[in-house]
């Protein structure tokens, strides 16, 4: 390989670059970059699947065996490989190159009239796969496999659906004089006000199930008036609202609650509980919607982080975390590549002239640090509520520009 190599430099050197040696030269840095990506990204991977199961080994119990505990590892290990492809990408980068260095190559290749700028082009074609596999790691497979893995390592074991974190929200509740039933989203005008409800939903799947469910009804004076706690509940239709004006006809969306608790609290501080077999829970958005406002913004695809956001919108309302979240998955491809122009840097700037090994220890806390970065920018954006695309951008537009700079250094 080495003297064939050569023969191709020395080829191209003297036919003046001709393209037929060209594409030799190209496939043979492709090739050790990208055998070197790979073999970076499916190392980190793999240590951290050891790590993280070292971790669940403090946490089996009776409930929780070494099966499930695997299970977990399983389906977290999409999460672990797409958080490790950019720091990999870079590793692997300088590993690839720096071989080549070691061995004279990239002098033979420069000498015989290759421009620093083209070779770090043929290193960023390999990369290139791995933006394409985060970006369907982040949009097909991480929405099922974290769900899965929040389902199995549940720290309440004994709940048969899974508390995602869930969703809050406070609704203006109304009675109507002509009955004594409650409506609490009725637009007529005899509607009174009568107080407000603090709902709590655990959790919701796409089809239209929903987990544990608790309302408190507060009075139009914020005292606690009734408590309710329903195990599940199924999805059951919409009804229109009525509305007298000219514009698009809304809906109530309505759930079957299952097996209802109720606490019914009197003026005087007494107490009275009853179970119910079911009621009926009212909300003014579709499903879909539910099942995105219970879910974590890392477990969103793309395409779901984007209906989070549109949703969110429409309500007058805003999610930064979500917001981050969608920036940071869109934008992932150009921190691979921006790291990708910092390894190459590292083997054509000053560290040319040192050991493979330097230069592997010098990539490794680049990529810590650039990792770090992401995650204070991150936190930065959601503190100050700075624009978070700005916030994205700036450490990959910091690394980008520093590569190229230590590149320009070398022509």
């Amino acid at each position: 390989m080495r003297s064939l190599f050569s023969n191709s430099a020395a080829n191209a050197n003297k036919s003046n670059g001709s393209s037929s040696n060209l594409k030799v030269l190209s496939r043979y840095v492709k090739l050790n970059a990208l055998l070197a990506i790979i073999a970076a990204i499916i190392g980190l991977w793999a240590l951290q699947l050891v790590f993280s199961y070292l971790s669940e080994l403090d946490s089996l119990d009776d409930s929780y065996t070494m099966a499930e505990a695997l299970k977990y590892i399983l389906y977290r290990s999409p999460y672990f490989l797409e958080q490790f492809i950019p720091t990999g990408a870079l590793l692997g980068a300088v590993v690839g190159l720096g071989l080549l260095a070691n061995k004279s190559e990239l002098v033979v290749m420069r000498a015989s009239g290759v421009s620093v700028y083209r070779i770090v082009s043929w290193v960023l074609q390999p990369a290139l796969l791995f933006v394409l596999l985060a970006l369907m790691i982040n949009q097909f497979i991480l929405p099922t496999s974290n769900q899965l893995a929040h389902e199995i390592n549940n720290t309440d074991r004994d709940v048969s659906i899974t508390t995602v974190r869930g969703y809050w929200t406070v609704q203006p509740r109304f009675a109507t004089s002509d009955s004594s039933s409650e409506d609490r989203n009725s637009d007529t005008t005899d509607a009174q006000p009568d107080g407000s409800d603090i709902l709590y939903i655990d959790y919701a799947d796409a089809k239209g199930n929903i987990g544990e469910v608790k309302r408190w009804h507060l009075d139009n004076n914020g005292n606690l008036q009734t408590a309710i706690r329903a195990e599940d509940g199924k999805y059951i239709g919409r009804k229109p609202i009525d509305s007298n004006s000219d514009s698009a006809k809304k809906y109530n969306y309505e759930w079957q609650l299952n097996n209802m608790t109720k606490l019914n609290i009197s003026q005087g501080f007494e107490a009275s509980q009853a179970k119910s077999p079911s009621d009926t829970l009212s909300l003014p958005f579709a499903p879909e919607s539910v099942y995105l406002l219970t879910r974590e913004a890392e477990d969103l695809s793309l395409t779901q982080l984007y209906e989070h956001k549109q949703f969110m919108r429409g309500q007058g309302q805003r999610s930064l975390n979500h917001e981050l979240a969608f920036w940071q998955k869109l934008l992932s491809p150009l921190s691979i590549l921006s790291l990708v122009i910092v390894a190459c840097s590292f083997v054509f700037g000053s560290l040319r002239t040192h050991s493979l090994g330097l230069r592997i220890v010098v990539a490794l806390l680049f990529g810590l640090l650039f990792s770090y970065l992401q995650d204070l920018v991150g936190f930065v954006s959601l503190a100050t509520g700075f624009s978070p695309l700005l916030m994205v951008l700036s450490p990959i537009i910091a690394s980008a520009l520093l590569g190229l700079y230590l590149l320009k250094r070398q022509m």
